[in-house]
């Protein structure tokens, strides 16, 4: 029997799942024709099958030796360094998975391999950030912030919290802190940012929910500070700063119903709103019998919608 017919008996075996078969006629095909690497690749196939990575490796760094030796096709030599890639991954070992990625797309770019690359990239990067991890630096550069704040330098201050933030991601109070350094610094869309990200990760946390609104109030966004700051009454109902932020924000939003009236129109997600007839219907119900909206609120979607009209300070519920 000659070579290219033991291996159509081994890939017979292979789709059966008979590994040990398949490798035996793979063996026997390479002692017939030692010189092509299609029958390597088919080894390792199987070895990766097996789980056997190690072995899987050394099959490949072999094909790709036969396959340079007889000047093989480039897209059969990437494929023996894809199949290296994968056994590392498979080991965890994103480090070698990603250099064998980049040897593969060195021989043959395809979009797969493009993918795998990115994944393994993503997963070191994912590692390095939790190796960074570190809550006692974080603390200490917390403290540094801190003083630095004190003495009004706010830009080296935010450089330090942001320093901590890359050692203790989890810590809501790193991403308040840094909210004030971006106020101080008149960067609102950072500070808002940083004080989402703080009540994301701790909704009870109730400076978050204070700064927020402070920041919208400066940014004249007095139906979005509203909301902020009845997020933190219901933490703490007799919270100064709350109370005296929501009382600040409810007289702004009803003293010029014009200008409030204006902005809001100019915000897409309000025009899209207002331009669903169902929505419409529901506004004009509530006009008619506030009993309606207990009802409607029970639709995540539609409550959603309401929030943002309150926000925007068109709509009020008295």
């Amino acid at each position: 029997m000659d070579a290219a017919s033991e291996k159509e008996l081994g890939n017979a075996a292979y789709k059966k799942r008979d590994f040990d078969a398949a490798l035996k006629h793979y063996e026997k095909a390479i002692a017939l024709n030692p010189n092509d690497i299609t029958f390597y690749n088919n080894i390792a196939a199987v070895y990766f099958e097996k789980k056997d990575y190690k072995k899987c490796i050394e099959t490949c760094e072999k094909a790709i030796e036969v396959g340079r030796e007889n000047r093989a096709d480039f897209k059969l030599i990437a494929k023996a360094f894809t199949r290296i890639g994968n056994a590392y991954k498979k080991l965890d070992d994103w480090n070698n998975a990603k250099i064998y990625y980049e040897k593969s797309m060195s021989e043959h770019r395809t979009p797969e391999i493009k993918t795998l690359l990115s994944e393994a990239e993503k997963q070191l990067k994912e590692l390095e950030r939790k190796a960074y991890i570190d809550p006692v630096k974080a603390e200490q550069e917390k403290e540094t912030g801190n003083n630095l704040f004190k003495k009004g330098d706010y830009a080296t201050a935010m450089k330090h919290y942001t320093e901590a933030i890359k050692r203790n991601p989890d810590d809501p109070k790193l991403y308040s802190n840094r909210a004030a350094c971006y106020t101080k610094l008149a960067a609102f869309d950072l500070g808002l940012k940083d004080c989402d990200k703080c009540v994301e990760l701790d909704p009870k946390f109730i400076k978050g929910w204070i700064r927020k609104g402070k920041i919208l109030q400066g940014m004249q966004q007095f139906g979005k500070a509203l909301a902020a700051y009845q997020k933190a009454l219901e933490i703490d109902t007799s919270n100064a700063e709350a109370l005296e932020g929501y009382r600040t924000c409810s007289v702004a939003v009803n003293s010029n119903p014009e200008e409030v009236r204006k902005r809001a129109m100019a915000d897409p997600d309000v025009q899209a709103i207002l331009r669903d007839p169902a929505m419409r219907l529901i506004l004009e119900q509530m006009q008619n019998d506030p009993k309606a909206l207990q009802d409607h609120l029970k639709n995540p979607d539609i409550a959603a919608k309401i929030q943002k009209l309150l926000e925007s300070g068109l709509i009020a519920i008295h």
